[in-house]
């Protein structure tokens, strides 16, 4: 894809019900630019596919969507072959919805566990948290904290998400470490927390009120791994209820990651 292209990818995903972000264009083309592609039939897209090489070991495959109408050709066959091929002998992860596990698994992708999302109505909070603005935090102790719960290092995924328009980040910082840290951003529909990174879920939910006051409140979604039980209390003491899930698989092993931190992801199309 050409760079503009990024964003009609996204726009394909908010008409699958996907909900993205406003930025999520400009901060997903930061990170592999040549990983977006696209596939036309006669001069117009017909599918969209894209394969995100973080480093020589890791990639995160997303927006795999053939137009409805070109649906049963064949077509999305030929751009996931080309995406897998992008990935070259990279370990591949994806977000798959559940009822494509099947055709996934006959790809080469094992079921690791199920990602959760949660949504609804939320109040600011009144009470005061114990947060301060992620700006203030070094980007590089940002980033070394997420490589510990994410496969892959991103760093440039990580300054363009923390910096870009409309994004709000609150951390929680004790003795010289980040106990808790989490990104809001506007959505087509309300508003999504990811990541949403902390020891526990004292300072999760610290940053969740902290994100979800300073936006305002309203409709809120955060997409949680099935395998974090405190997340999902913590979900449900906000009342939120779950509204779709996603598979978590990988065509191999992965780097050790601290997902039992892990309170939200920070996105399906790039994980």
């Amino acid at each position: 894809m050409r760079p503009e292209e990024i964003e009609m990818a996204v726009d394909w995903a908010a008409g699958e019900g996907w909900n993205p972000g406003f930025q999520d264009a400009a901060c997903f083309a930061r990170v592999d630019p040549n990983g977006f592609l696209i596939g036309e039939v006669d001069g117009t897209p017909a599918a969209i596919i894209s394969v995100v090489n973080y480093d020589a070991n890791f990639a995160f495959l997303g927006f795999y969507i053939v137009r409805p109408d070109l649906r049963g050709k064949g077509y999305g066959w030929q751009i996931w072959q080309a995406g897998i091929q992008h990935a070259g002998a990279r370990v591949i992860g994806l977000d798959g919805v559940v009822a494509q596990q099947e055709n996934y698994r006959r790809s080469g992708f094992a079921l690791h566990y199920r990602n959760i999302r949660y949504g609804g109505i939320v109040k600011p909070s009144t009470e005061a948290a114990d947060t301060v603005p992620l700006g203030e935090i070094p980007i590089q102790m940002i980033v070394e904290d997420d490589a510990n719960v994410f496969p892959a290092d991103r760093a440039r995924f990580i300054e363009s998400w923390t910096n870009a328009p409309g994004h709000i980040g609150r951390a929680i910082l004790r003795d010289g470490r980040l106990r808790g840290w989490g990104v809001i951003r506007p959505c087509r529909k309300g508003h999504k927390i990811g990541p949403l990174i902390a020891d526990d879920a004292d300072a999760a939910a610290a940053v969740f009120r902290a994100l979800t006051s300073l936006a305002g409140g309203g409709e809120v979604f955060v997409d949680i791994p099935n395998p974090n039980k405190a997340a999902i209390v913590m979900a449900e003491s906000f009342e939120l209820a779950p509204v779709f899930e996603t598979a978590r698989m990988y065509t191999g092993p992965i780097r050790k990651s601290r997902l039992d931190r892990v309170y939200g992801v920070t996105t399906f199309e790039l994980g």
